[in-house]
């Protein structure tokens, strides 16, 4: 079953009928309201949400996704092979799953701003077993994982507080946000959603973004965040990010189902990206390096880093089809701490990933398939893939259809 909805979704989304380039494309419809739930390329938000008057309160926009999922890989699994696994990982060839199902609630204009996201998800990502939508929502973020207030006292400054979106990466938490059904490699060394408060400004073509929250979602405040974007012209960008907490998060203050070590709640995450629209193309390279301090008062008993490059490219052959490409290489070092998870002898291991992505979208609907590649070099026997955790590769399919309502 799982793999004849692949096949029906990696069809839909390449069969189109004529070839017509992204200039020819039939004029966009009038913008709609600018919602403040982030969207990478080439999905978009859809322009006419419902919109609810709420009196006193204003205008209250209802937007969401409904979407589900079916993948088919070899070497099936979990990694760390005989290890307990307390998301429930699938150890199954193929499997289908809701994917989201998620409702956004969002007051976009007026000093007085929220934004409420909630329901079910997943976080599909490449190198790691699929985890289904309800534990992954029950041992994640719960059904409300993104909550915030926002102050807007002018259109160019603002200050929001509750359940955040990071400031870190390219990639965002959700799939229906994302260039590639899967998030990759990189997006698996970084915190996702962080509470605390935020504040934004913009000076003409600079934006900035400082933040203090709790980081890889601790019970330590003291997680200093901050990105800032230079908007090089209509058609480039570059923007650099960074985040850590300068006194450290002790073993205490660490939720073990969000967080699996010291060592990750104690990462300090630097990012570089640039992004470039060409007609048609889509550039975006990031270059991502993490590391952390030996600490052995938090739990860190040496220090460790990774250094990890990526690039998307998208392809738009008109308003409705797309194809998406993402190559990834990550080396770790950081020993026994073992970020990449797939040398826990030694934690010096390296991995590449490649993810070719086909999207079609029509107005609310849209169906996308992921084929996906993951190569370790320097793993160790036990940690990698397949059922004994000896195999260094692992092949993926998935598709996922859905609404973006």
């Amino acid at each position: 079953m799982c793999k004849s909805l692949i096949t029906t979704a990696v069809l839909v989304a390449l069969a189109a009928p004529t070839m017509v380039f992204a200039e020819d494309a039939a004029p966009a419809a009038p913008a709609g309201p600018t919602l403040m739930q982030g969207m990478n390329f080439p999905l978009s938000n859809n322009p006419t949400p419902l919109s609810i008057d709420a009196g006193p309160i204003g205008k209250v926009y209802v937007s969401g996704a409904l979407s589900g999922i079916a993948l088919t890989q070899n070497h099936r699994g979990a990694q760390g092979a005989g290890a307990t696994d307390v998301y429930g990982r699938t150890t199954e060839t193929s499997d289908a799953d809701i994917s989201n199902a998620q409702v956004i609630l969002q007051k976009v204009d007026g000093l007085v701003q929220f934004y409420i996201q909630g329901g079910n998800y997943s976080t599909p990502t490449v190198g790691v077993n699929y985890i289904k939508s309800v534990k992954n929502t029950d041992k994640t973020f719960g059904n409300i994982p993104i909550a915030f207030v926002k102050l807007a006292p002018t259109d160019n400054f603002s200050i929001q507080a509750g359940k955040l979106p990071t400031l870190i990466g390219t990639e965002y938490a959700f799939t229906f946000q994302n260039t590639n059904i899967q998030r990759g490699l990189l997006w698996n060394q970084e915190n996702i959603i962080s509470r605390g408060v935020q504040a934004n400004l913009t000076l003409g073509p600079v934006a900035i973004s400082g933040a203090l929250t709790d980081g890889f979602y601790t019970k330590d405040y003291k997680y200093v965040s901050g990105l800032a974007t230079y908007t090089i012209n209509d058609s480039n960008s570059i923007t650099i990010a960074a985040g850590g907490n300068p006194s450290g998060t002790k073993q205490k203050d660490i939720n073990n189902e969000i967080v699996t070590s010291s060592a990750y709640a104690n990462l300090q995450q630097y990012n570089l990206y640039y992004k470039n629209v060409t007609g048609p193309w889509t550039f975006q390279p990031i270059i991502q390096y993490t590391r952390v301090n030996k600490d052995t008062g938090n739990g860190v008993a040496v220090d460790g880093h990774t250094l990890g490059g990526s690039l998307i490219v998208n392809y738009a052959f008109n308003e409705n089809y797309s194809l998406a490409a993402r190559g990834e290489y990550i080396k770790d070092d950081s020993g026994s701490l073992n970020f990449l998870g797939y040398d826990s002898a030694k934690g010096n291991s390296k991995a590449y990933s490649f993810t070719l992505t086909p999207t079609y979208q029509q107005k609310s609907f849209f169906a996308r398939a992921d084929l996906s590649y993951v190569k370790v070099s320097g793993g160790n026997s036990g940690d990698m893939f397949g059922v004994t955790g000896k195999e260094d590769n692992q092949a993926r399919a998935v598709a996922e259809v859905g609404f973006l309502f």
